[in-house]
């Protein structure tokens, strides 16, 4: 792997997602579900909370930076700023993927896991590998991974779209599947499954059921496209290019994703919501369909970018807009709205 060319995709990757060309905007399917209005809730606003538990852990809230960037030098200080922040709040965070250095273990000081973890302990914080790396590391390896950050759990992405379009790519997957047993089996820390922009359809999800994940970010169509990212990184006369265009709204969709899992996996296995996630209303949405977290990538990146105050700021507008969600839907708290039913409706059903 050559370093600079890595660095720079990496680089890319962030300025490219921040670019709504590359969104799939209007696809995640949250216009079209409607929590129900109580006008007449038996509870004081004061008294609704937004405190959540995941993975055995109570958290302030249910709220979640998904994975954004790693491998390159740009990153510790974005990384640390939004560690931070989710530290004072009570949000959890992944960060990017470690292939780099899984691959090359000494440049791990370069995304400073060490002093972020040193300085925020008690942050809920996830690890980042691809499943096409995946299926040739050993446990040991990846345990390696883990342990340098001291990683609360492990998410293992798939972006087959991602890879077969991106002219770097490895979309070599065979053998994935027996891969994730192994590493659920063995690993000291939960291993979660996470798509990265595609979503999960009822057949994807049956298969991954029994492979001893803990949970399930879903990250569906309606945020961030890799396709398209890749595609525009991609030769203007390349066939990766033109295809990109064909496949910009590729994927299932947030919603239809979240429903499926809600549908076929054990009661077990959490389900994380991504995609696409604008509000706290959006969140309150995806809790009341069966979410467990939900997670902010985009947004949380504008804000972060204009700075530390502004990023705090953003947050505590998210974590306004889910409490008058629960308070207005007669919820105390985000199990209350995802465990009771009939609160919602998709529009036309």
């Amino acid at each position: 792997m050559n370093i600079h060319q890595f660095e720079e995709r990496k680089r890319e990757h962030i300025q490219l997602a921040l670019d709504t060309a590359n969104q799939a905007s209007g696809f995640s399917g949250l216009e079209q579900v409607h929590l129900f209005h109580e006008a007449l809730p038996d509870l004081n606003f004061e008294d609704v909370t937004i405190q959540s538990k995941s993975l055995g852990n109570i958290s302030a809230t249910p709220f979640y930076i998904a994975a954004m960037t790693a491998g390159h030098a740009d990153a510790p200080r974005l990384n640390m700023m939004l560690a931070k922040a989710a530290a004072v709040r009570g949000w959890a965070m992944g960060v990017g993927s470690q292939r780099r250095e899984l691959e090359n273990p000494a440049s791990a000081s370069i995304d400073r896991w060490k002093q972020l973890r040193d300085e925020f302990p008690n942050l809920a914080l996830y690890g980042n590998l691809g499943v096409s790396q995946l299926i040739h590391a050993s446990t040991k390896e990846v345990q390696r991974l883990v342990d340098s950050m001291k990683a609360t759990a492990l998410m293992i992405h798939l972006n087959a779209l991602q890879e077969v379009m991106q002219p770097e790519g490895t979309p070599q997957f065979k053998g994935a599947l027996v891969a994730l047993r192994r590493l659920s089996a063995e690993l000291t820390v939960p291993v979660m499954l996470k798509e990265t922009g595609c979503g999960f359809s009822e057949a994807t999800l049956r298969r991954v059921a029994d492979a001893g994940i803990a949970g399930v970010d879903i990250s569906g169509l309606g945020g961030t496209h890799w396709g398209r990212i890749e595609g525009a990184r991609a030769h203007e006369a390349s066939i990766q290019r033109e295809a990109a265009k064909t496949f910009a709204t590729w994927g299932e969709t947030t919603v239809d994703s979240v429903i499926a899992a809600k549908k076929v996996l054990p009661a077990k296995i959490e389900i994380w919501a991504s995609g696409g996630v604008r509000t706290g209303l959006d969140a309150a949405k995806l809790i009341a369909l069966g979410a467990h977290r939900v997670g902010f990538a985009k947004p949380a990146l504008e804000a972060a970018l204009k700075g530390e105050e502004d990023l705090q700021q953003w947050m505590a507008a998210r974590e306004y807009e889910l409490k008058v969600a629960l308070f207005c839907t007669g919820c105390t708290n985000p199990n209350e709205l995802r465990t009771q039913e009939n609160l919602w409706k998709i529009s036309g059903n």
